[in-house]
């Protein structure tokens, strides 16, 4: 096979993978036998548009609003989106945070990330793995917690984003009708927080 008839399969390869995905890694691409050049090569060429590190998508392409979160994900692949990002991302929120929140392991280095702003908050046991969800975003997995782990998350973490974020977080998951009660109260008892946000839920309830 020619030289130009390999590198033409290569892009085929490419743009079948992203027609199907969105966006695609870098590792991903390697795993499909494009060296890390040849990426290179195309995002110079306009072939390709480099959105992040590591990261490609076709130039044309519509990046959604959670691209942030997709970054972060790939960027901290143990940590899961949490607070008012998990927040925005349910639509429970018109908060739109600068920066994308995310719940990494207690003993875990912190990661350095300089290129992407974000905000770590570190928790343990059954309270950071329990509801944890893998939604696919732009052709990605991204893990995030369900909506009723980040209501009751938003009473655990209360200090750091303010009383009157979770009491509306509560408030609107509630209105919602989106929001399994039964799973809530599991959660918050994981979290050691049932009876602080027992009176709150009996006042809206």
């Amino acid at each position: 096979m020619s030289t130009n008839n390999l590198a033409g399969n290569k892009q085929t390869l490419i743009l079948l993978a992203l027609r199907n995905r969105g966006i695609i890694r870098t590792r991903d691409l390697t795993a499909l036998g494009v060296s890390r050049e040849y990426v290179r090569q195309l995002a110079l060429c306009g072939v390709l548009e480099r959105t992040g590190r590591g990261l490609y998508r076709l130039p044309d392409s519509d990046m959604t609003e959670f691209h942030s979160m997709v970054e972060a994900s790939q960027r901290v692949p143990r940590g899961t989106i949490c607070l008012l990002s998990a927040l925005r991302y349910h639509r429970i929120t018109t908060q739109a945070p600068f920066e994308v929140w995310m719940a990494i392991g207690s003993k875990v280095r912190q990661p350095h990330v300089p290129d992407i702003p974000l905000r770590f908050v570190r928790s343990s046991g059954d309270s950071f793995t329990e509801g944890i969800e893998i939604n696919q975003i732009e052709g990605l997995p991204v893990s995030i917690y369900s909506l009723e782990k980040t209501v009751v998350d938003c009473f655990k973490y209360r200090n750091k984003i303010g009383m009157d974020v979770a009491l509306e977080a509560l408030r609107e998951s509630l209105r919602s009708r989106r929001i399994d009660i039964d799973e809530l109260w599991r959660c918050a008892k994981i979290c050691r927080v049932a009876n602080i946000m027992r009176p709150y839920l009996e006042a809206i309830g």
